[in-house]
């Protein structure tokens, strides 16, 4: 299902510091990026990877949960979530990502590439497969039954390759996912879908900058970088920025950086220096200088002040 990009494992800090990238990798034979399966499957496939010991990650890929029965917990953003039946834990492309042992959740797991939606249906889901969307969804009463079924009706056709024309067997799955991420997106806590859009003009480019930001902002801290990577001079992604946010590229990037620091020295109770290696300061000290410039607080000061809490 997923596999480290990352083969070198330094020593000491560094090795806490160094976040392997799991990129989508299903089992030969199934087309295109997507899969579906069951968390206990997932469990008894992978033996004792990647929990024993705790290996933090970050994926290249969305991956959905449904708890059916028993109990999930799962750290994104270095925050443990409890997942309950009835919920769905979302892990997004970029999400800081770490796996508990197996204990007694049972239930559908379906994993996808972002480019499996279609774009209109993409731009309707953005609310939904948004960064900052929340990682636990409860969905409205209505709806459970019905997601619960289209998901077995996903892992179904999943595992029924072969049994009809791939071209068909590939539409299938790719409109049940997308039948089931529309009603998901009805759950509490989101906004209604179709109210964040993107296209091709500087929205679009803004969120594609934050799809890279996410991936990126530990060894990236230029607005060069990003332009490069997006294929775009610096001034327009600088504009596309600002018209976003009002703030300029280099800004958001230190914002993300800045919050990375704060969850990893409150929630994870990582120390200083370890942070600025993880961050990509080759000093400990511009580190210190580049937190307290911007929250008024040493690294040290910030971290005995208490922890982060998510839900």
């Amino acid at each position: 299902m997923m596999v480290d990009r990352r083969h070198p494992r330094p020593s000491g800090h560094a090795e806490q510091a160094a976040f392997p990238v799991y990129g989508f990798q299903p089992p030969v034979g199934t087309p295109y990026g997507l899969e579906a399966s069951t968390i206990e499957d997932f469990f008894a496939q992978h033996d004792d990877w990647p929990w024993n010991p705790p290996r933090p990650g970050r994926a290249t890929f969305h991956y959905l949960i449904a708890v059916t029965e028993g109990e999930l917990l799962h750290d994104v953003d270095h925050v443990t979530r409890t997942v309950t039946p009835g919920q769905w834990l979302w892990v997004r492309p970029g999400h800081a990502l770490c796996w508990h042992p197996p204990g007694t959740a049972r239930g559908p797991f379906i994993l996808f590439e972002p480019d499996v939606l279609r774009p209109d249906l993409a731009r309707l889901l953005a609310p939904l497969t948004a960064h900052d969307a929340p990682a636990v969804l409860s969905p409205q009463h209505e709806d459970a039954a019905w997601l619960r079924q289209t998901a077995l009706q996903l892992l179904d056709e999943h595992r029924a390759l072969g049994r009809r024309p791939l071209d068909i067997h590939h539409a299938l799955r790719r409109s049940l996912l997308e039948s089931l991420l529309l009603r998901l997106a009805n759950s509490p806590g989101l906004a209604p879908v179709g109210q964040v859009t993107a296209g091709t003009g500087p929205a679009d480019r803004y969120g594609r900058f934050l799809d890279a930001l996410e991936l990126h902002f530990r060894e990236l801290h230029q607005a060069a970088d990003y332009a490069a990577l997006l294929g775009c001079s610096v001034r327009t992604l600088s504009r596309a920025a600002r018209d976003a946010t009002g703030k300029g590229v280099r800004e958001v990037i230190d914002e993300r950086r800045l919050l990375e620091a704060q969850r990893l020295l409150s929630g994870a109770r990582w120390d200083a220096r370890t942070v600025a290696a993880h961050l990509g300061f080759t000093d400990p000290a511009n580190f210190g200088r580049f937190f307290r410039d911007r929250t008024g607080l040493t690294p040290a000061a910030f971290a005995a002040g208490g922890t982060t809490t998510h839900p």
